[in-house]
């Protein structure tokens, strides 16, 4: 790159950096001063001795700050992947309104310098922005995924916690339920698993133990018994349990997290989503769709925020200084609306047409969109 190019990289780049301090910030002052009873009660909890004796102010004070971090630190990474687009459009606002200005623009011109020289350092760093938010959400969100399911009341927890299963089917039409599943550990307790015929879906026969764990395919049974409802062959009934120490099942850990937790598939990887589509009767029809759309949906948005700085590109980078004011003015809706755009399109379901190809109808029509505005800039 020339110096040229480095010079508006750099200037953009420090934009945009300097918008997400901004935002992330202001959101931050805003959560916590709604909440900031809650986070000196999570404070108080954390820091509370053995013997009863409460923490003093100073300490208090310390322990609320870094229960605010614990908190906030993984959300900003998501905030950081949801955000980027509408930063990036932004960011070009600023750069542009800093370079007019200064008449930079006029030196350039002057000097024979094409003005779509100013957009390539933009869009080079654009996509290098891109290019962190892919990484970021493969391979560190997947990783804190537990820590994005918190409430201001779990902060300092590293887990999910447990919950109780409601009745879930696995593959081959068995229902499980279970008292409580610890999410972390990957263990059932108070298991209850009925197995239904084939055919006519009643149940054959009726499982239970004390806890189960996941292991190679299926789960191992701590005190598990069998009884059977009703023979396949006949109407007796075994009135004596017998003991069963495995169930083989494609319900994992993985898929019961999905049920239990929304939150959770908005932070599975790529591959992560793939291998849940995988299991196919595991998962229900609309959560299925959900994780397709989740899947391509991600592309989609970031294909979409590079499009829409490309639409936004006339509005800035012009030959005559103007009012960068009321020329922002006039990309913001344009803007706003393609981001939007590319959001709908990776989240709303469209009848008739599969989920992966409705994510990128957006990038479609704003494709069209920006090679007729990039044609725009006078140069």
């Amino acid at each position: 790159m020339s110096i040229l190019d480095r010079y508006i990289a750099r200037q953009y780049l420090v934009n945009v950096a300097t918008l997400f301090v901004i935002l992330f910030s202001f959101v931050i002052v805003i959560d916590v001063s709604l909440n900031i009873e809650r986070f000196f009660d999570r404070a108080v909890e954390l820091s509370t001795g053995d013997d009863g004796q409460g923490p003093g102010f100073i300490r208090k004070s310390v322990v609320t700050a870094l229960v605010i971090a614990d908190l906030w630190w993984p959300r900003l990474l998501q905030l950081f992947n949801f955000m980027l687009g509408l930063v990036m459009v932004a960011g070009m606002g600023f750069t542009c309104s800093q370079l007019v200005r200064h008449r930079e623009f006029l030196a350039m011109l002057a000097a024979g310098v094409s003005l779509h020289r100013v957009a390539r350092p933009i869009l080079v760093v654009a996509g290098a922005l891109t290019l962190v938010q892919a990484l970021n959400q493969e391979l560190v969100i997947p990783r804190i995924a537990p820590l994005l399911s918190r409430d201001h009341g779990d902060a300092g927890k590293r887990g999910l916690g447990a919950t109780p299963v409601p009745l879930t089917p696995d593959g081959r039409g068995w229902i499980y339920r279970a008292d409580s599943f610890d999410a972390d550990a990957g263990v059932l307790h108070g298991v209850y698993i009925l197995e239904r015929d084939e055919t006519t879906r009643q149940g054959v026969r009726q499982i239970t133990a004390t806890t189960a764990t996941w292991n190679d395919g299926g789960w191992d049974l701590e005190d598990g018994l069998e009884q059977f409802i009703r023979r396949s062959d006949t109407a007796t009934r075994d009135e004596k349990p017998r003991a069963v120490h495995r169930v083989e099942t494609a319900l994992d850990p993985a898929t019961l997290k999905l049920n239990q937790y929304r939150e959770y598939r908005n932070a599975l990887s790529f591959a992560q989503a793939g291998q849940m589509l995988k299991k196919g009767a595991t998962l229900d029809v609309q959560t299925r769709r959900d994780l397709s759309r989740v899947r391509w949906g991600r592309v989609s948005m970031m294909l979409s925020a590079l499009l829409t700085l490309v639409i936004a590109t006339p509005f800035f980078v012009t030959r005559v200084p103007g009012n960068m004011l009321l020329q922002s003015l006039k990309c913001a809706p344009i803007s706003i609306g393609a981001l939007v755009l590319g959001v709908l399109g990776s989240s709303a379901a469209l009848p008739g047409i599969p989920p992966w190809l409705g994510a990128f109808l957006p990038v479609m029509a704003l494709s069209t969109i920006a090679v007729a505005m990039i044609s725009l800039v006078k140069t």
